[in-house]
């Protein structure tokens, strides 16, 4: 089947209507969860003209954490009922989305991630060897280094302080700051997403183990949970039919070999035996049955010689959201 038939197909099984977003993960050209991709699901979601579910295929490794809470409430404006599908990776931002789901439909690959934030700050001093390198840090990094102070190295609570100022000799206090807001962020996003389909009052309990443990208590950020694991947390998770199953795959199955997910990359893919070669590269998609945006790279790949030996240069001369019919 095309991919527009696997999508009806599934439509059809699943008695609701589809939107997907896939996001690529294949270097260099990686893509993640970002704001411009609102009007273009606020265009998809106005050619679905009535449906009392819609659903979102979802596949990424994350990006933007506000963005989520957008894509969420967008949706859930148009219908009664709004689930996620996750046929693989729906890591970080594409957990947070899921978090605003009535439900979420994990195929026997689907993982979750937390959703503990990252953000990246420059050393202090800089680095004399690389002054613009940056160190990503989250606020479980921060928590465990003084776990580690305390329960390992033995230091007192009095003594803390010296531990604290350790840290600020390598990383600038507004940096730690920083990250300390983007952890809060975090939390307060997922409450949010979480109040869309939960009550705040009888539920209460439920939705604070969820926020504790989607952003803090499980320490690894790319950790991931699978849908098992997301039940036990108390998450809304759907296994689905084996026929939704197999539908879902075969889509998933679609993109990943139309993208290249996971492969790895080289220049001469677009050479060939051509000394220069223009290339166009599809890094992500936002379909539905009758309209796709894709992000497409247009550069150009040139065989050169520097320093008596053999080089390929790739520039890449565009980006953009494409809109194609399906």
């Amino acid at each position: 089947m095309t991919r527009k038939e696997i999508i009806t197909q599934l439509e059809k099984e699943q008695g609701t209507k589809i939107v997907t977003y896939i996001t690529g993960d294949r270097q260099p050209f990686p893509t993640q969860i970002a704001s411009d991709v609102i009007p273009l699901l606020s265009n998809q979601l106005e050619k679905i003209s009535s449906s009392k579910i819609i659903s979102l295929f979802l596949y990424t490794t994350g990006g933007d954490i506000l963005t989520p809470i957008r894509v969420a409430k967008l949706i859930r404006n148009h219908c009664e009922e709004f689930e996620v599908l996750v046929p693989y990776k729906a890591h970080s931002a594409g957990t947070l989305i899921a978090l605003g789901a009535d439900r979420i439909v994990m195929g026997k690959l689907g993982e979750l991630t937390p959703v503990d934030p990252s953000t990246g700050h420059p050393f202090n001093p800089p680095n004399p060897k690389n002054p613009t390198q940056n160190l990503a840090i989250s606020v479980e990094d921060l928590n465990s280094y003084f776990m580690l102070a305390k329960e390992k190295a033995k230091v007192k609570d009095e003594q803390m302080i010296e531990v604290y100022k350790v840290l600020t000799d390598k990383l600038h206090p507004l940096s730690l700051g920083n990250t300390y807001r983007a952890y809060r962020m975090a939390k307060k996003i997922t409450e949010k997403l979480l109040y869309l389909h939960m009550d705040k009052k009888t539920e209460k309990n439920k939705i604070a183990k969820i926020v504790k443990e989607m952003t803090g208590d499980i320490t690894i950020h790319a950790y991931p949970i699978d849908r098992d694991e997301a039940k036990e947390l108390g998450l809304k998770i759907c296994n689905p039919s084996d026929s939704v199953g197999q539908l879902m795959k075969e889509l998933y199955d679609d993109y990943a070999k139309t993208m290249k997910l996971g492969q790895p990359f080289h220049p001469t893919e677009f050479l060939g035996d051509n000394e220069i070669a223009k290339f166009e590269y599809v890094s992500a998609y936002m379909e539905g049955s009758d309209l796709s945006y894709q992000f497409t790279l247009n550069g150009k790949v040139q065989k050169s010689i520097k320093n008596n030996q053999s080089t390929i240069d790739m520039n890449l001369e565009s980006q953009s959201w494409k809109e194609k019919t399906t």
